[in-house]
């Protein structure tokens, strides 16, 4: 016997907003077909696109907490564009709402950046699969 990952869930103060935030940041992902988030709802959850044209993880689910977030999240997602390189990446996400936390580039291209959403929750932004193999070939 085995488990698998269901979906990755992340606490929230307003649940909608934050999975209307990352419907832009995941593009393609969408709220689950005749389930539709609206505002006020306590738990909203986003779907990759069943064809898996987003090279998508797995649904994510936003829960409201009363509680507020204190420390650094103990896991986070890591991101990696599609379409475009890590620093077209991380200028997009910033001009969404994202707080850059981190830069962790290397001088070699290398490295990643750490932002946080606009609940405070980090992330990374990985080099994409294209500057991987332009800089390992």
């Amino acid at each position: 016997m085995s488990s698998r990952i269901s979906h990755t869930t992340i606490d929230a103060h307003d649940a909608y907003a934050q999975s209307e935030w990352w419907k832009q940041v995941l593009v393609g992902y969408t709220d689950v077909p005749g389930d539709p988030n609206e505002p006020g709802h306590e738990e909203c959850m986003i779907v990759p696109p069943a064809d898996g044209s987003a090279g998508a993880a797995g649904p994510v689910l936003f829960i409201e907490v009363p509680e507020g977030k204190s420390i650094k999240n103990r896991i986070h997602l890591d991101l990696r564009p599609t379409d475009r390189s890590r620093d077209a990446e991380v200028e997009r996400v910033l001009a969404l709402g994202a707080t850059q936390l981190g830069d962790f580039r290397r001088p070699d291209g290398t490295g990643w950046i750490t932002l946080a959403d606009p609940e405070g929750n980090e992330f990374c932004i990985l080099r994409s699969d294209a500057e991987v193999a332009e800089q390992d070939g």
